[in-house]
């Protein structure tokens, strides 16, 4: 049997990345792949400008808390104001420009505003500043965020919200990215049924409802794919290889779930073979020992277990890095996390176990108690998995390695 790290290698060093590229409203680019790092032309902010809605003036000119300026002007974001004369201070609002002369804003908790009187010919009245400022006090620099002619985004980045902000700071209305991978999907089972085909008290007896479906299916979307959903297959090899040339045609892999066991009626490994070639067989992992790899024409194929935990963990350790470097992607590690483990796990598997818990409100990790492949609702349950090395007992208050759904599901 392959490690992980052994099987991971070999399918990312199979994995070709797509080279044709397509422009995407920013808006809609979340979650594809950024084919072109992406150069500011502008500083952000353009101006240096008000952090604090308050008072802008000349840290020189408040000697002590309690001086009384005259409010010379009044400046709003999106408008500039003019040169401040020497010993006056300028209304001012968050995101305003900050006026020439003007070195510092004192915040408008710190003053108090004074009516004009009449007196002393300011239409905007006077302002006391309990407050002794320091030159720079809360002002947003020109470029401080983004320097003009710096790269904001690499290529190969793959986009979350707050990057295609970050892209439409610079002014970026679409950006270019990888074209979405395509990929075909089927399961294998003369047990499985679709949901809707036939109503639950209708059943035939042994008949079970395909989730891998929804499950792959959900998957492959959550990554920005084109799906091309090829159904049930039945359990044999003339089925199998006809359903793996269909679906080669047109698309860059194949994902199929079932069928890939060792038993008389799993005919994934020969109809693969027989079609193109198979590259690995059996990972020592728990839940998806069985996983094949390899190719039909020009379209990579993975095909996972039929249990459906084991279809989840394998698509989420392997598939997953796979499809994201197929589609130009340069980072594909899962983020990990050290906490403590409120449980005993006496007998450990000899494969290395990737374990269904859930994080409590004390920071350490809960188990969920049926840990069988079959169980999907411990993944329901879950918000991730805790990676075990082969043959470790946990005793609780163990630190263990954990893998966030939130990371890996999106």
């Amino acid at each position: 049997m392959l490690t992980l790290e052994e099987a991971l290698a070999q399918l990312l060093a199979a994995a070709r990345p797509v080279a044709q590229t397509e422009s995407v409203a920013t808006e809609d680019a979340g979650g594809r792949v950024l084919a072109r790092a992406q150069v500011a032309r502008v500083d952000v902010p353009p101006l240096d400008n008000s952090a604090m809605d308050g008072y802008a003036l000349r840290a020189a000119d408040v000697p002590v808390a309690g001086t009384r300026l005259t409010v010379a002007q009044r400046i709003a974001a999106g408008s500039v104001g003019a040169r401040l004369a020497p010993g006056t201070a300028a209304r001012i609002f968050t995101g305003a420009p900050l006026p020439e002369g003007a070195d510092a804003i004192v915040m408008q908790e710190l003053c108090r505003a004074e009516a004009d009187d009449g007196e002393r010919g300011s239409a905007l009245g006077t302002v006391v500043i309990d407050h002794l400022p320091s030159p720079g006090e809360w002002i947003r620099r020109r470029g401080e965020d983004i320097a003009s002619g710096c790269e904001i985004l690499a290529a190969g980045t793959r986009l979350l919200p707050q990057q295609l902000g970050l892209a439409a700071a610079i002014g970026a209305a679409a950006l270019p990215v990888f074209r979405r991978l395509r990929v075909a999907v089927f399961s294998t089972g003369d047990e499985l049924v679709m949901p809707g085909a036939v109503a639950p008290e209708a059943m035939p007896a042994g008949a079970i409802y395909n989730s891998n479906r929804a499950l792959l299916i959900g998957l492959l979307r959550q990554l920005q794919c084109e799906v091309v959903d090829l159904g049930i297959v039945p359990d044999s090899l003339e089925a199998t290889r006809a359903a793996l040339r269909r679906a080669a045609a047109g698309v860059d892999l194949i994902v199929s779930s079932g069928g890939v066991s060792t038993g008389e009626e799993d005919h994934v490994k020969p109809a693969v073979t027989a079609e193109g070639s198979l590259a690995l067989w059996r990972i020592a992992i728990k839940p998806g020992k069985p996983l094949a790899h390899g190719s039909v024409g020009a379209a990579a194929f993975i095909g996972l277990p039929g249990n459906p935990v084991s279809s989840l963990v394998t698509f989420l350790l392997l598939v997953r890095p796979f499809i994201l470097k197929a589609q130009g992607a340069t980072a594909t590690a899962q983020r990990r996390l050290t906490l403590r483990a409120d449980f005993d796990w006496p007998k450990p598997d000899a494969r290395r176990e990737f374990l269904r818990v859930r994080r409590n409100d004390e920071g350490g990790l809960d188990l969920f108690a049926n840990q069988n492949s079959s169980v999907l609702t411990s993944a329901v349950w879950a918000d991730g998995l805790l990676d075990n090395p082969p043959g470790r007992a946990i005793v609780r208050g163990d630190a263990v390695s954990f893998l966030p759904f939130a990371d890996l599901l999106y």
